[in-house]
């Protein structure tokens, strides 16, 4: 390609595009002009009419599939009415069959292993066998949902890759109580987003509103101190809605890119949640996974990876509302030891709450960098790491490997976060022996993994 040419957009440019593969991220790749196009709204084997939608230069650019001219197998018709080009940006993956995507995400996560992990591809054969499927279908499974709110105070989601808001009906994704609650149907002034949370307890639905920030001071101007909180008064809610129904509104600051706690109206601040044979209370604002089968899944295959046994001694890092810490603190008993390390003061609050009844297990608050560095045990026997999305990284996993675990279980919602950190612990003398990939996110590209890291015998 010319100079020239590279420096023009191709932004709403058509032309026809063979696809090629499933890249991590939710789009399909294909080539043109020698220039690689990133592509939603198709499937590898496919030969689409594209529409480009951001060129920004350079090598690539993103594009939808705006026509099928030759269609893969695995192609259905999307389920919702918003999954197409131009509609909701939630769903990557409307359009394909659910064993289908299970299948396109089991390559990804390979992909990563190889590429960033430096494992070679007859040892991924040996320790992971794809994706599995979690109980309840690909849709009504998601039981948080966050809705943005346009100038007009109307409730909806974002197109893929921009902060417009789309009005919508329902989202076939959501949790059926979700759909119920009306968000979209109801006025939200002065509101930036609504979160809805159903406890997959079955037994607890809240609606949460983030006001829309009063906007930055004009610039050059230092903002000083945020605003006394104020009140954002709820729309009414429909009189059929149930009493386990909650509002809760947040405090508006002067800083746009703050989020201020939320304060209930009526109802509760943490709903009730059930797994692994225990119950949960959890911030309604806070972490916990949206699929509801997701948190025992999850735990079960942390209790595999680590085998624990009474008496040994455990740190869960990024430990949240206090899932694992509960699960490995009731296995390892009176006689172990649990550490449980979590930076968001209202996730300690909750899990204190949630594991009171096991005097062994200590809840620390602290950034988990700042915690290895100490005032956390320098040996223990078992470590669960459950990062954010950008992963570990190296510093945490080399300070977990200093302190010569026998088996480390990573909970991973980024595979290519995970294969990085699995590098890292290589580096340390640490061996991948297996990898269990969960669907907890239907319809996404998204996948959940967890990851057994042994130490070299």
């Amino acid at each position: 390609m010319t100079e020239s040419a590279a420096a023009t957009s191709w932004v709403g440019t058509e032309f026809e595009l063979d696809i090629e593969t499933f890249a991590h991220g939710g789009h399909c790749v294909g080539r043109h002009s020698g220039r690689v196009v990133f592509v939603r709204h198709t499937l590898p084997g496919e030969r689409v009419l594209v529409r480009v939608t951001e060129d920004r230069g350079g090598s690539f650019c993103r594009a939808d599939a705006v026509s099928v001219l030759r269609a893969a197998p695995e192609r259905v018709e999307p389920p919702c009415p918003y999954a197409h080009p131009g509609g909701c940006g939630g769903c990557d993956l409307q359009h394909v069959a659910p064993d289908a995507q299970r299948s396109l995400k089991a390559g990804v996560v390979r992909e990563q292993l190889e590429r960033l992990g430096h494992l070679p591809p007859a040892r991924i054969a040996e320790i992971f066998d794809g994706v599995e499927e979690l109980p309840g279908g690909p849709l009504g499974w998601r039981t948080r949902v966050q809705f943005a709110v346009d100038a007009q105070g109307r409730a909806g989601l974002h197109p893929h890759r921009s902060r417009a808001v789309l009005p919508v009906e329902s989202c076939p994704i959501a949790d059926p109580r979700i759909n119920a609650l009306g968000v979209t149907h109801l006025g939200w002034p002065g509101v930036a987003a609504v979160e809805a949370v159903a406890s997959a307890a079955g037994d607890d639905a809240l609606v949460l509103d983030q006001p829309a920030p009063r906007g930055a001071p004009p610039r050059g101007r230092r903002p000083g101190r945020p605003r006394r909180p104020h009140r954002v008064p709820a729309p009414d809610l429909p009189d059929e809605l149930p009493e386990s129904v909650a509002v809760l509104v947040a405090a508006s600051t002067v800083r746009p890119s703050e989020r201020a706690p939320a304060e209930p109206i009526r109802g509760h601040r943490r709903v009730r949640e059930v797994a692994a044979d225990r119950r949960w209370l959890v911030r309604a604002d806070g972490f916990w996974q949206v699929h509801p089968a997701a948190p025992d899944a999850l735990a079960d295959a942390v209790v595999e990876a680590l085998a624990p046994e009474p008496g040994e001694s455990v740190l869960d890092l990024y430990a949240g509302a206090g899932l694992f810490a509960g699960v490995l603190g009731a296995l390892v008993g009176p006689d172990g030891r649990v550490v449980a390390v979590e930076a968001d003061r209202g996730a300690c609050d909750d899990a204190r709450r949630n594991v009171r009844d096991l005097e062994w297990v200590e809840v620390v608050t602290a950034r988990v960098d700042r915690a290895l560095a100490g005032g956390v045990p320098d040996r223990v026997d078992l470590v669960v790491l459950d990062p954010p999305r950008s992963g570990a990284g190296s510093a945490v996993v080399r300070a977990v490997a200093a302190r010569s675990p026998r088996a480390v279980a990573y909970v991973a919602c980024d595979p290519a976060a995970f294969a990085r950190d699995v590098a890292t612990f290589a580096e340390e003398g640490y061996t991948l022996t297996q990898v269990r990939a969960f669907d907890a996110f239907p319809m996404t590209h998204h996948v959940e993994c967890v990851g057994t890291l042994t130490a070299a015998r």
